[in-house]
């Protein structure tokens, strides 16, 4: 989904730029602060898929540009990773200050150690994520070659390739990041903790998590992200890592009350679709879905086509509707399972078959039924498939209202 373009200014009056992610009901039940890796920015397509998925959950997330990266204006060579973290508490500030105080940090790489030490700082954080994060700040300077190294030893700053991209790294910023042990700080953040790192990470590898791990208080968790790489490169790893994140966070941070209210009014189904291409949200007063279409026609394939969720409806209508008259006859209905096909077919008799408007939808169900029951109890089960509200509403006359909202 498309975010919400905004810029704030850090405490150095330098502008940053900012994406906020929002649920579809606009009604987050808290909001998170994404910090994106060294060297990355916001527009990383790890940081997006992550920030999609948590707020597909319901969680706002604020991704930025850290200063003189992406969009945000001043120097990379001027910035070091004590202005990140101060770049990160200066974005927690404007949530605070415009929308409503952030709940939970989540750091990329670098962006990890990052999100620790800023976390220690802010008292209403409740709990923290890091994924691929280094034990040691420091660590970054396994980028850099020997002679770059000793370029920025000898000269105050040279120019480093990173990715393919050129940056100037200055003197400061490597001597701050020596001075930034991360041990003292985690055995004092009174936080939930959960460390995700992939055991095939060949730029910080997993000891790394292992030492986060060992110097952290419980509450702390990790999850191993096997088979991934440190950039989370393909889209269904940071997709996951979005929805373990989101199911975590449920058992560890504290809703307000009026966060966990709907602004969905009765049986009312909100749907949005604002990328580019096909996947689409749908939030019912309880509940959040994806929509979407196969690759071969354009799609992502991130969710079920509209088609699949009709089959869906009328399936699982179907299993309700068995399962209800069986309870309440006491039969042995064990377990019910639909499967079902939709196509188009020609009308029977039809003046012209080729014609598209001869053509008809045909659902084809199937059920199968497990249990100890007779012939005519299956047989009264198959009669009372036609029953289910569902099969009623596609068989009667429907009236579709469309109206534009103002």
């Amino acid at each position: 989904m498309n975010p919400k373009k905004l810029t704030f200014t850090n405490r150095k009056d330098i502008e940053l730029a900012a994406h906020l992610y929002l649920p579809l009901d606009q009604s987050p039940k808290f909001f998170a602060i994404f910090a994106h890796c060294f060297t990355c920015s916001q527009n990383f397509s790890a940081v997006r898929r992550i920030s999609t998925s948590l707020s597909q959950k319901g969680i706002a997330v604020l991704s930025f540009d850290f200063t003189g990266l992406g969009r945000s204006e001043g120097e990379f060579e001027d910035s070091d990773f004590s202005s990140n973290i101060s770049d990160l508490l200066d974005a927690y500030d404007f949530l605070e200050k415009e929308y409503e105080t952030p709940k939970m940090l989540v750091g990329h790489s670098l962006g990890g150690a990052a999100v620790l030490y800023a976390g220690f700082e802010l008292d209403e954080i409740q709990a923290i994520v890091t994924i691929g994060a280094p034990a040691f700040p420091g660590h970054v300077k396994k980028l850099f070659k020997e002679e770059s190294i000793s370029e920025i030893e000898k000269k105050g700053s040279a120019e480093v390739v990173i990715g393919g991209r050129p940056f100037r790294v200055s003197k400061e910023f490597l001597d701050d990041l020596n001075q930034k042990p991360l041990e003292s700080t985690l055995k004092n953040i009174k936080k939930s903790l959960l460390f995700i790192h992939s055991p095939q990470d060949e730029i910080v590898d997993i000891n790394n998590a292992a030492e986060l791990y060992q110097a952290a208080r419980h509450p702390k968790s990790f999850i191993s992200l096997d088979g991934s790489d440190h950039m989370l490169t393909k889209a269904e790893d940071s997709e996951y890592v979005g929805e373990v994140i989101a199911s975590w966070s449920k058992r560890y941070i504290t809703l307000d009350d009026e966060n966990q209210l709907n602004d969905t009014e009765g049986n009312q189904v909100k749907v949005r679709l604002s990328g580019p291409k096909y996947t689409t949200e749908i939030k019912t007063p309880h509940h959040h879905l994806i929509a979407d279409e196969p690759l071969e026609v354009g799609g992502e394939n991130l969710g079920p086509n509209p088609y699949d969720f009709l089959m869906a409806s009328l399936g699982s209508c179907t299993a309700m509707t068995l399962r209800m008259y069986a309870d309440r006859k006491k039969w042995p209905l064990k377990e019910v399972s639909v499967f079902l096909n939709h196509d188009k077919v020609h009308l029977k008799d039809s003046i012209n078959p080729t014609d598209k408007k001869s053509k008809v939808s045909r659902f084809t169900r199937l059920i199968e039924l497990e249990g100890d029951l007779d012939e005519d109890q299956r047989h009264r089960l198959l009669e009372i498939s036609h029953r289910c509200p569902v099969h009623r509403t596609l068989e009667e006359e429907i009236v579709i209202q469309t109206l534009l909202k103002k």
